[in-house]
């Protein structure tokens, strides 16, 4: 039945239907072969005014007359179909969503960003720098005319149901970042995305205290308040202003002013693994310095002894200035 869903798809089955009908109805009344039950049925079908293989007789006349009248209602069906594909647009948008389900199905490891909003469009803007690669799900239809000027990969739908979910690639999925301004609908997307992919890094968005704990039990790996976060960083500018404008500066803003990057001890050559952070000689080869270790388990560490071992699955956290930082991804 889901064939029949599209226009398109339900004149295919009646061209199809009427090709078959005519083939077999001259296959019995008149005892052609195929082949030639085939060529009358065309050449009726299409009425290019070919005489017929042989007399007619009366019955075989009258099912020449329904074939003839049955394909121009069909014919007819179908020139106002595809006009109306074409003045709605909906031809384009059946390429437009064909050609975006190419380009997902190749994705693997990506993030899906629900909602184009402000904490959205501060997300994506992020990961361009990071040039990782993403999917927006938005149901705004302005949005999504927005989305496609700007090249950028979307799917429009609503993010709380599972099919768009899917047709965003979350079976592939490392990362899920939901900023929708519901926290119901965070919880939604939570829920169903923990249930499609066990391994996915999910991050929500959260206006209410009362959602933080609903949206960790849902599932979701880290819950972030934009509010909360403001008013903390507006009160540190009063506290702490040059350790916050220090660490501002930190913030990467793009491929040539960073200074912070992350290395996943897996992604090293083998031959540092189970090395040691001194053993990487990151200081003397990039200028960079490690500042942050995060071990198997997890677990922190600010300013890791040169000792700490390089464990797989650990990560290590690397400052530097731009240029350092380009040479480091250079060499590891």
């Amino acid at each position: 039945m889901k064939v029949l869903d599209s226009k398109i798809n339900k004149i295919l089955v009646l061209v199809a239907s009427i090709m078959a009908i005519g083939t077999s109805g001259y296959m019995l009344l008149s005892g052609y072969s195929f082949i030639d039950a085939l060529y009358m049925t065309v050449i009726t079908v299409t009425t290019v005014g070919f005489g017929e293989l042989s007399p007619f007789s009366s019955e075989e006349k009258l099912f020449t007359i329904f074939l003839i009248l049955m394909s121009i209602t069909i014919f007819g069906y179908a020139v106002s179909a595809f006009s109306e594909y074409l003045v709605s647009g909906k031809l384009f948008y059946h390429f437009k969503q064909r050609n975006v389900e190419k380009q997902i199905n190749r994705l693997s490891a990506h993030t899906i960003v629900c909602g184009y909003g402000r904490n959205g469009k501060q997300a994506i803007l992020k990961l361009r720098n990071y040039n990782k690669a993403f999917v927006v799900i938005e149901n705004d239809k302005e949005v999504i005319d927005f989305l496609d000027s700007e090249n950028i990969l979307n799917v429009q739908g609503d993010a709380t149901t599972d099919d768009v979910l899917i047709n965003a690639g979350i079976l592939t999925a490392s990362n899920l970042i939901t900023a929708l301004p519901s926290d119901a609908d965070n919880l939604f997307v939570v829920l169903s995305a923990r249930q499609l992919n066990k391994k996915c890094t999910i991050i929500s968005r959260a206006s209410k205290e009362s959602s933080y704990s609903k949206l960790k039990i849902a599932g979701a790996d880290n819950v972030i308040m934009p509010d909360k976060l403001g008013g903390n960083h507006m009160a540190s500018l009063v506290t702490t202003p040059d350790v916050i404008e220090f660490v501002d500066r930190l913030t990467i803003e793009g491929e040539t002013t960073a200074n912070l990057e992350e290395i996943a001890v897996d992604d090293l050559p083998n031959k540092y693994w189970g090395k040691t952070i001194l053993d990487l000689d990151l200081r003397r080869q990039t200028g960079c310095t490690v500042i942050g270790f995060r071990n198997p388990d997890k677990d922190y560490v600010i300013n890791p002894e040169a000792s700490t071992p390089l464990a797989q699955g650990a990560h290590l956290i690397v400052l530097g200035r731009p240029e350092q930082i380009i040479k480091l991804r250079e060499l590891f």
